[in-house]
């Protein structure tokens, strides 16, 4: 948007220039033609005068070396004819092939006693030589006419001097106004770039950010004044729900615990038939609200942008999770392989991203696996990230389930039975988004699902 605003005013003042500076400049040529026009007319008009009283032969020499000494004097050519266009005298080189039909049209007003009152406009480039002509005598007294051809190399150079001073004159003003457009704009634009990010920071979950920004116009600062007052209301607002969710839940654990805890000392009481089933699908239960709560616990947490970036060793985070997990797998039936990602393999997240994004996916493959199944958990340099895959050759999900995998508490109808609470990979998609990365889910071709994590690398 600022290069736009600065080409618009750049056109804008540099059409305000031209409007200004051109009829500048056409005015000066027309005041430099004029005077031209007055200064040779005043030369037409004597040679004129001379040759009306020209009575005798004497008379005619006095003419003949009086234009001499002017066409040498100013390179010009005059010439004297009578009333049927004979040459009376002349001196000079004739006009030029372009000027020859004006300086027919001129001697033809002249003879009818007009005489020339107005010259093309003197410009750098042209005209070379001008044509005027003066009447010899007055009304039915016109005895002839004098013809005078002047060159325009002064005025054209005059032309030339002042277009140039006034082309540097409007360049330097548009070369200041292009400065003070430059400095407007920035000072317009301004807080809008802030309030443009501090808006892309709110809109991915960092609510503190704010605009700092108190330069520009006044709408603007009022603009930012609202903005930060209500990026405060959605912060606290917030804030409140992940406390009441944090608080709730942490509150909940210890009579959850104690229920527990009397639910198994009860057991040893019960007799063998339907209360004991019925007291072990209670016990069940509790301990599932028991995981759900520490879920949700877990999710306030990373949702809370406490913790602060850290570098991590990827390469090191995945061997350590592979090994931990392997007897589980063991156990399960279940065969886990990875493969050996390079050392030294980087990112800068959120502490432990790598491990419990790969805690949450490889807990999800004991639970929805069959026995028999194979799981590879892969990390390796992307460009600028480090990419985190887990794929298995498992039943997999459909189409339509992949985008409901990373959702809060969603589960597939076949695996309502399954144990678990929907938030592991909910929690790893949050703490993905948080450290500035992100959690894709796919279909793993012929079958089976992948899950891979990708992270800025250092």
């Amino acid at each position: 948007m600022r290069r736009r605003l600065l080409a618009v005013l750049m056109v804008l003042m540099g059409a305000a220039m031209l409007s200004l500076s051109l009829p500048l400049a056409d005015s000066y040529a027309n005041g430099r033609t004029e005077r031209l026009l007055l200064q040779r007319r005043s030369e037409a008009v004597r040679f004129a005068d001379l040759a009306d009283r020209v009575r005798t032969r004497a008379d005619r020499i006095e003419l003949s070396a009086e234009i001499r000494r002017y066409a040498e004097l100013y390179g010009a050519a005059v010439v004297v004819a009578d009333t049927t266009g004979r040459t009376v005298a002349r001196s000079g080189t004739g006009p030029t092939a372009t000027a020859a039909s004006a300086a027919g049209e001129a001697l033809r007003r002249a003879l009818t006693g007009r005489s020339t009152e107005q010259l093309p406009t003197v410009r750098p480039w042209g005209p070379d030589t001008v044509v005027l002509a003066e009447p010899v005598g007055q009304d039915e007294r016109v005895s002839g006419a004098v013809l005078l051809a002047a060159p325009t190399d002064a005025a054209r150079r005059d032309v030339s001097v002042r277009w140039s001073l006034i082309a540097a004159g409007a360049l330097a003003a548009f070369s200041a106004a292009a400065l003070a457009a430059v400095a407007i704009t920035r000072w317009l634009m301004r807080p809008v770039r802030d309030l443009d990010r501090a808006v892309e920071g709110l809109a991915a979950g960092s609510l503190h950010t704010r605009v700092v920004a108190e330069s520009g116009p006044p709408e603007l600062r009022r603009l930012r004044q609202h903005f930060n007052a209500m990026a405060e209301a959605v912060a606290d607002s917030v804030g409140r729900q992940r406390d009441f969710v944090a608080d709730a839940s942490h509150q909940l654990r210890n009579p959850l615990a104690t229920l527990v805890l009397r639910l198994e000392n009860v057991e040893p009481h019960l007799r063998p038939g339907p209360g004991r089933d019925e007291h072990a699908r209670a016990l069940e239960e509790a301990e599932r609200l028991e995981e759900l709560l520490d879920g949700l616990l877990a999710l306030a947490r990373v949702e809370s942008g406490t913790a602060q970036l850290a570098d991590q060793d990827v390469s090191r985070a995945v061997r350590e999770r592979v090994a931990a997990w392997a007897p589980v797998f063991r156990d399960a039936g279940l065969e886990l392989t990875a493969t050996a990602a390079p050392d030294g393999l980087t990112a800068r997240a959120l502490p432990d991203a790598v491990g419990r994004f790969l805690d949450a996916v490889l807990d999800n493959a004991t639970k929805f696996l069959p026995p028999g199944s194979h799981v590879e958990v892969r990390a390796a340099p992307r460009g600028n990230e480090v990419s985190v895959r887990v794929c298995d050759d498992g039943p997999g999900v459909s189409e339509e389930q992949l985008p409901l995998l990373l959702r809060r508490f969603a589960r597939a109808s076949e695996h309502q039975n399954v144990p678990g609470n929907g938030l592991g990979l909910a929690i790893a998609d949050e703490i993905a988004r948080l450290s500035g990365g992100r959690l894709d889910a796919a279909r793993n071709l012929p079958h089976g699902l992948v899950l891979e994590l990708t992270l800025p690398s250092l």
